[in-house]
């Protein structure tokens, strides 16, 4: 028996109900899959629960993760912590699975083997359609370093601690897995005879600037740089200081009670917040609102520059808004927060307990 694990955030629903109607008509029943919803907003988290209704293979999870940083390597592991077959494939709410791929799994499956699968890349145009599986016009295929769709033995991935949460955004996780793998001494193949599965085409709409949600400038870079060094030291174990797969907190964030700061964007009092005062503060609900400085734009303080006299150093926002989610992500990430950045007026919101 084989667990598919999909996980999701505000996607288009015709997208979901594609990949979940291959999953429908499989020709063996050998499966049964976890979809996680990791913090959807509710018109898109209303629409799924509806949707799987018409599924009795799916169970549906919810965390309440809004306002949060996506965190794939979280949504999978607690998926992970939730099944109880022996194998445990990592799939994609965007894929159009082959309607022979779980009876190929199930022929594939070994206890010591992990085994991953090329995908072929469907154009806009070509997702909007309907079609059989095999009329489908491929735009491109993924080689050998797109490690994404993944069949695993459970207890091997859970021997290694499952997915690094450390890995927030997108990229570089599921290939940390592989690597982790090999370094244990298990073998890692990868399946590119045929193509059993699609790629629906979707825009990346956490990154376009009228996005609400948390978007870190420069966090896929981390995550290939923390990937390089995992590779140089070997490292076999993740998640080693934080507890892994664990549920979030349910419920929503209140300020009602909590300790409240309103400080400026400058460097210095967003130091001693950050470096100083946030790590003493234990079992209290900590609500935090920056504003612009008003002496940092200023025309007195530009001349100052110039002069390369004393000025009132300050953050620009967008390395202010990096600098909050890189902290949350080394330091709180298990932690429940919201976390906001209008950009309009340049104000960041940040509720978390702590």
């Amino acid at each position: 028996m084989i667990t598919i694990a999909l996980t999701y955030r505000n996607r288009d629903i015709r997208i979901v109900k594609k990949c979940l109607d291959s999953l429908h008509t499989q020709t063996s029943e050998e499966f049964k899959v976890i979809l996680l919803d990791y913090g959807s907003d509710d018109k898109f988290a209303k629409p799924l629960k509806k949707l799987i209704k018409a599924y009795s293979f799916i169970q549906l999870i919810y965390c309440s993760t809004q306002g949060q940083l996506w965190n794939k390597s979280r949504a999978i592991n607690i998926t992970l912590k939730h099944s109880d077959t022996p194998y445990l494939l990592v799939g994609d709410i965007d894929m159009i699975y082959r309607n022979d791929f779980v009876e190929f799994l199930n022929k594939k499956k070994k206890f010591d083997k992990i085994i991953y699968f090329q995908v072929g890349f469907l154009s806009r145009e070509e997702s909007l359609l309907s079609k059989q599986f095999h009329n489908y016009n491929i735009k491109h295929v993924s080689n050998f370093e797109a490690t994404g769709i993944t069949l695993y033995p459970t207890n091997l991935l859970k021997s290694i601690n499952g997915y690094d949460e450390f890995y927030h955004g997108w990229g570089a996780e599921d290939t940390d897995v592989h690597i982790r793998l090999k370094n244990a001494g298990y073998k890692v193949q990868f399946y590119d005879t045929e193509v059993l599965l699609l790629h629906q085409w979707h825009p990346k709409v956490y990154r376009s600037s009228k996005s609400k949600e948390p978007y870190h400038s420069y966090l896929e870079k981390i995550n290939h740089q923390y990937l390089q060094m995992v590779i140089s030291t070997k490292k076999v174990m993740a998640n080693t200081t934080f507890n892994w797969g664990e549920f979030p907190i349910e419920g929503k964030l209140s300020i009602q009670n909590a300790l409240e700061f309103s400080i400026t964007n400058q460097k210095s009092e967003i130091d001693a917040f950050l470096y100083g005062l946030l790590n003493t503060i234990k079992n209290k609900n900590i609500y935090l609102k920056i504003e612009p400085h008003k002496e940092c734009m200023s025309l007195k303080n530009n001349i100052k520059k110039v002069f390369n006299k004393k000025t009132i150093a300050c953050y620009d926002f967008k390395e202010l808004n990096d600098l909050i989610l890189v902290s949350i992500i080394a330091q709180y990430r298990n932690c429940k927060y919201v976390y906001e950045w209008d950009k309009e007026i340049n104000i960041i919101k940040l509720i978390i307990a702590l």
